[in-house]
């Protein structure tokens, strides 16, 4: 593949130093300030960090031979926890009298009373003060230039639920939520493979949010693995509070209406993706995973065609493409005819379409404009309003201004069955960012197919398709298989074939091993046993 530039010294240093931990805690401006031998030092440290919030919590202590120093943020951790996990150890503990002396004796001070726990040493303020933010318990012993971060078990977190975005009849049924390290798990579960890599970074200067990079090590084109850890570790920002934030961050071009980065909150979706030979980004405080790179037609792919016969999976996602198409250009179509071509309809449908417009006061495109924005304003309306509440503003609202505005004269019934439809078909776009594109460049055909009909609406289709296979994702033609058209990619585009006729991954992925099933056969009955006459 000749789509990557290679990369220079400077940035593989720069990658280098994006996966230390250490090196990216550090605030912008200052140095790395080690941790001291006495407590009143490390006291005074994290003081001025912190300052005078009121959920910063220092207690004391005693470790054998020396006094040691709990600090925690209630906020993040709560008390009990605190008490459960770690006070009440150091208190009942047989090792309790054991001294400690030496930064060495603090592995085995660990080991005595947390050896089941995950833990973290930290050398360092700023990690001091990181694992205080991430939620973890600092212990700081007398004497010891080192702290022991302990994470505390059983801080609250959404529990798992149903996909809202991406409901499917037939399939699992389980959603990522918030925390990293169990949408991570939901993952490990479904895929056991020990060569599942996970790589973590910190972005953002004032939110450190935890980033991680999935992808299965021998199957995942270098390239491309290579291009989103570039990516990531030129980020230069304040805050990121979730992957959509990210995502406008490394997205391949900005100005386009589509996106070129897959986003799912479903596990399978995922794993998926991963054994196909792509890179999944995790974001921590999102429920919403990436997946890159990503071509135009994963938009019209759902989980569940691969959970149902092939025959009704492929008329489903015919159906899709249909439903984009409509979605798209119905509307212009209807004004473009209604005002230049009207000899491409038969006679008598027009009579009746010019019948149902007589005593509309606006021009055609006036009309559906009108009604394309007012379907906007419904369907905003339900999103950002209470569930129950917005069901029935969507409902209702469509029900009740439709049949006024004809009443009215405003506008006509095609109208609003032209607007119906449209609305319909845009919803069955699987993924909503995508659907969302669709809504933005039909605006652009209605005003182009009433300035010059068809032509415009052949003059906007061209430059689209222009556009579209101009576009890459993460070196990838977002058009591929189908421009450049690749023969043997097409068994999972338009349509998909059995399962164990895909015995390939896709190969303008360049995977490092483009065979997924090695021993794929058809089904076939068991041959017919002959019988004694």
């Amino acid at each position: 593949m000749n789509f990557f530039k290679k990369w220079s010294s400077s940035e593989q240093t720069k990658f280098h130093q994006s996966q230390t931990t250490s090196e990216e805690l550090v605030p912008e401006g200052e140095k790395k300030t080690g941790l001291k031998n006495h407590l009143e030092q490390n006291r005074s440290l994290l003081q001025q960090v912190f300052g005078d919030t009121s959920d910063f919590h220092i207690e004391k202590v005693y470790t054998g031979n020396r006094e040691g120093l709990v600090c925690y943020l209630e906020s993040m951790v709560k008390h009990s926890l605190i008490s459960e996990q770690i006070m009440k150890p150091l208190s009942q503990s047989s090792f309790k009298q054991k001294p400690i002396n030496k930064v060495k004796d603090l592995d085995d001070f660990r080991k005595s009373f947390f050896g089941g726990i995950n833990f973290h040493f930290a050398n360092y303020k700023h990690e001091a003060v990181w694992h205080i933010l991430s939620g973890c318990a600092v212990i700081f012993i007398e004497g010891i230039t080192k702290a022991l971060a302990i994470e505390i078990n059983g801080t609250e977190s959404r529990a798992i639920t149903e996909p809202t975005t991406q409901t499917i009849v037939r399939g699992p049924k389980d959603a990522f939520v918030e925390d990293i390290n169990t949408n991570i798990s939901l993952v490990r579960r479904r895929l056991k493979n020990p060569r599942l890599r996970f790589e973590t970074y910190h972005i953002g200067k004032d939110t450190l949010t935890s980033v991680n990079i999935g992808f299965i090590e021998g199957t995942v084109n270098e390239e491309i693995i290579a291009e989103v850890r570039k990516r990531i570790s030129r980020i230069d920002i304040n805050a990121i509070f979730d992957s959509g934030n990210l995502e406008e961050l490394i997205t391949d071009k900005t100005f386009t209406p589509f996106p070129t980065i897959y986003s799912t909150e479903r596990p399978d979706t995922v794993t998926s993706n991963l054994i196909e030979g792509k890179v999944a980004i995790f974001v921590g405080g999102s429920p919403f995973i990436l997946l890159v790179p990503t071509v135009f037609t994963d938009f019209f792919e759902v989980s569940e065609d691969y959970y149902v016969h092939f025959f009704l999976a492929s008329f489903l996602r015919i159906i899709r493409y249909m439903a984009f198409l409509i979605a798209l250009l119905l509307p212009s179509f209807y004004v473009a005819i209604m005002t230049f071509h009207h000899e491409l309809i038969p006679t008598r449908l027009f009579f009746s379409l010019a019948a149902q417009r007589e005593g509309v006061p606006f021009p055609t495109v006036v009309e559906v404009l009108l009604m394309e924005i007012t379907f906007e304003f419904l369907r905003e309306a339900g999103a950002r309003m209470p569930r129950a509440v917005g069901q029935t503003i969507s409902i209702v609202g469509a029900l009740v201004i439709g049949q006024a505005a004809v009443e009215a004269g405003i506008v006509s019934n095609a109208m609003i069955i032209i607007v119906a439809i449209t609305g319909i078909c845009n919803y069955v776009s699987p993924v909503y960012n995508f659907g969302s594109s669709s809504r933005l460049l039909r605006f652009l055909f209605i005003f182009f197919s009433a300035l010059l009909g068809f032509y415009g609406i052949i003059l906007i289709v061209m430059l689209l398709v222009a556009h579209l296979v101009s576009l890459r994702s993460f070196g990838i033609p977002y058009l591929a298989p189908v421009a450049p058209f690749i023969i043997e990619d097409q068994d999972d585009v338009f349509v998909r074939f059995p399962i164990w006729g895909a015995r390939k991954r896709p190969s303008y992925l360049n995977t490092g091993s483009p065979i997924k099933s090695y021993d794929a056969k058809s089904p076939s009955p068991p041959p017919k046993r002959r019988t004694d006459s």
